[in-house]
């Protein structure tokens, strides 16, 4: 799989990530090291914990490396759940959370497959 492919795959935005990472090789070394940040960690055991301060500050490290790398999917969602832990509000965070897992595994799937 092309780094180009792996975007397709995970809903990013190659082309603008292009642009400001200005090759291939640079886009495929930061897209990987992702694999390693430990904010969807974070984030999974605030949310399990309740936390809403931990969560939002996981929640909005994710959203903000996301728009950096031009994981476009993930951006999205991961914006909106940062937005209702902003607010306070854990329930409606629930309500998004099982679609910001989704989409973290749909990334992740498409960088393992990268690395083959």
């Amino acid at each position: 799989m092309t780094i180009k492919e792996c975007y397709e795959a995970m809903g990013g935005d190659y082309e603008d990530v292009l642009k400001r990472l200005m090759n291939e090789a640079r886009i495929q070394k930061f897209a990987l090291m992702f694999k390693k940040d430990p904010s969807m960690s974070q984030l999974t055991q605030a949310m399990d914990a309740g936390d809403v301060e931990t969560a939002f500050r996981a929640a909005h490290t994710l959203k903000g490396i996301c728009a950096n790398l031009g994981f476009k999917s993930l951006f999205e969602v991961s914006y909106d759940i940062t937005e209702a832990l902003r607010a306070g509000d854990m329930e409606q965070a629930k309500v998004m959370w099982p679609g910001v897992q989704a989409c973290y595994a749909r990334v992740e799937n498409a960088l393992n497959q990268l690395e083959q």
